[in-house]
């Protein structure tokens, strides 16, 4: 049956933004709410919960700490027989009147405006110990989505150049609860070499992250996590020993989701030892053994390609063939990171544009594997379920040098970020352009951050403009002429869009192609691209604007012998 909650700042006070708010959380959390608006005397709120027989009455006071202590101590006299009765009160306020409102010692809970907006939910959705213990807080990835609904979770990248600094670090993010997830960055050498010492610098150490270099690192890590909001932790998936690397992160971490790339992290970008066929295959198995234990999966892979030039076309093959490659190696719950600004320059209305034609490729995805598919076998013989979870987040390379103007656009996009309605929002926070995000850093981004949200809640939806669905059908008619090239490269494979071999021409034959790519040891570099229209496109020697279709053509005539 549902629960019926009663509103309205109390007294002489018109101030209802934040009872306003509570009652947006209470309805997204299943309440009936029932709100009486501002300055209602002590009378008509009893009157209004008896009659509507309340389970819950929230009451607001933003005035003198004095007069409100006072209009409270009345309220809570009168009230009494109803919390006999087991109707439960509320209080928000300012601070002062806060501390106020809870030496009354009269309601249930008392929010002063600092509580971020998941302890709130967490309170509506009858967690009565909301916010004290690491049992308030989901500690799987897919729980903590669910539980902090219709808001996303948030994460954001933490690693000093030291155990000690960044151990301090964490348990400042986590004390001040500004993320549900920190996703821990560590170094090169320990991404690549955790289980080579012999193949360690030292002069290496600290570089790009954290040197981890023991399981007791990772476990001091995780350690330092469990205060605030206990924090879920991720990391790398290494570019070697990618199973022993899994599961040492299961025991130390309690890793909330994998993320790896299908074509990057090897020799084609610097990053690891394999060449790009065998890291194709390691990739694939790393999927399989996540699926297995039934730990979500995010294939961090198209914007490698948009922070290189690609084309919008090409960025969303990469986002389909990520899908639909986790899917078919076992992958329950699929993290689709989209990754907005890559390249830099981008319009808004088109860079939207581009997300929303990868999410209408792979949501088809989430139906069951047919029997004859030939992975049904791998998958256990089980059609088995399969889960788009919506992960945006900023481009790495789009973050003004000036933090100020980085600021601002942190907030721009993230309001742009909301039209997509993600359950993972990923904080790529101000100071990315100009140092490693500190603890402060990290939480002064989140509360950026969150005030974007909580204001996108009310925004029109800009995902119906005629220009944007427009170009996501045009585009959507592009990615599937260059996944059509994909399966023509091979006549013998029973589904060339997960077969390595295959995959890797995609690549050195130009079809799947960037222009960073040029004098690349596998990938060719061929293509030229523009923004044009906001849209980032292929083009020709003389700069104008071709076809997917045109360019793939012109490539196989290149290839043709003479």
């Amino acid at each position: 049956m549902q629960k019926t909650v009663v509103a309205a700042a109390l007294g002489e006070c018109v101030h209802v933004a934040g009872i306003m708010n509570f009652l947006r959380l209470a309805e997204s959390a299943g309440w009936k709410t029932i709100f009486l608006g501002p300055a209602v005397p002590i009378e008509k709120v009893l009157e209004t919960v008896k009659r509507e027989n309340a389970d819950l009455v929230g009451v607001s006071y933003r005035l003198t700490p004095e007069t409100g202590e006072r209009l409270l101590g009345e309220f809570a006299e009168a009230a009494s027989e109803l919390q006999e009765r087991g109707v439960r009160f509320a209080f928000g306020g300012t601070p002062p009147v806060a501390e106020r409102a809870r030496a009354i010692g009269f309601f249930e809970r008392t929010f002063d405006g600092s509580e971020p907006v998941e302890e709130i939910l967490s309170y509506l959705k009858g967690d009565q110990a909301a916010g004290q213990s690491e049992a308030s807080f989901p500690q799987s990835t897919i729980e903590r989505i669910q539980w902090k609904s219709p808001y996303p979770i948030l994460r954001h990248h933490f690693g000093l150049p030291t155990m000690e600094d960044t151990i301090k670090g964490i348990e400042k993010i986590a004390e001040a609860k500004a993320l549900d997830i920190i996703s821990l960055g560590i170094d090169q050498d320990a991404q690549e070499n955790f289980y080579h010492p012999e193949r360690q610098d030292p002069r290496r150490k600290g570089a790009g992250g954290v040197p981890v270099r023991s399981e007791e690192d990772y476990r001091a890590l995780y350690e330092a996590s469990r205060r605030g909001n206990y924090p879920l932790l991720r990391t790398y998936s290494g570019t070697d020993d990618f199973i022993k690397l899994a599961e040492m992160y299961v025991r130390t971490i309690n890793i909330a989701w994998c993320a790896i790339p299908l074509f990057w992290f090897n020799q084609m970008d610097g990053r690891g030892p394999w060449d790009l066929e065998g890291s194709i295959r390691e990739h694939q198995g790393v999927m399989k053994w996540y699926g297995e234990h039934n730990i979500p999966v995010e294939l961090n892979e198209p914007h490698h390609w948009g922070m290189r030039d690609s084309s919008d076309a090409v960025f969303v093959v990469a986002a389909y063939l990520s899908a639909y490659n986790a899917r078919a190696f076992g992958v329950k719950n699929y993290i689709a990171q989209l990754m907005f600004n890559s390249p830099p320059g981008l319009s808004d209305a088109m860079d939207l544009a581009k997300m929303m034609t990868v999410l209408e490729m792979i949501t088809p995805l989430s139906t069951p594997l047919p029997s004859a598919s030939p992975h049904f076998r791998e998958n256990g013989g089980k059609e088995g379920g399969f889960k788009v979870w919506k992960q945006t987040r900023i481009g790495l390379l789009s973050h003004p040098l000036n933090t100020d103007a980085a600021r601002g656009h942190l907030a721009a996009a993230t309001y742009l970020q909301m039209a997509l309605k993600p359950d993972i929002y990923h904080i790529v926070g101000h100071t990315e352009a100009d140092h490693a995000a500190t603890a402060d850093d990290v939480i002064e981004a989140s509360a950026i951050v969150r005030r974007a949200i909580d204001n996108a809640m009310g925004a029109p939806d800009m995902t119906a403009d005629p220009a944007i669905r427009q170009r996501v059908k045009d585009l959507k008619a592009e990615a599937n002429q260059i996944l059509d090239a994909i399966r023509g490269l091979s006549a013998s494979s029973s589904d060339p869009l997960t077969d390595p071999a295959t995959l890797t021409r995609a690549v050195t034959s130009g079809i799947l192609d960037a222009p960073q790519l040029l004098n690349n040891k596998f990938g060719r570099g061929l293509v030229k691209t523009r923004i044009v229209n906001g849209a980032s496109v292929c083009v020709d020697e003389s700069s104008k604007p071709i076809s997917e279709g045109s360019r793939i053509e012109m490539l196989t005539q290149k290839e043709a012998p003479k």
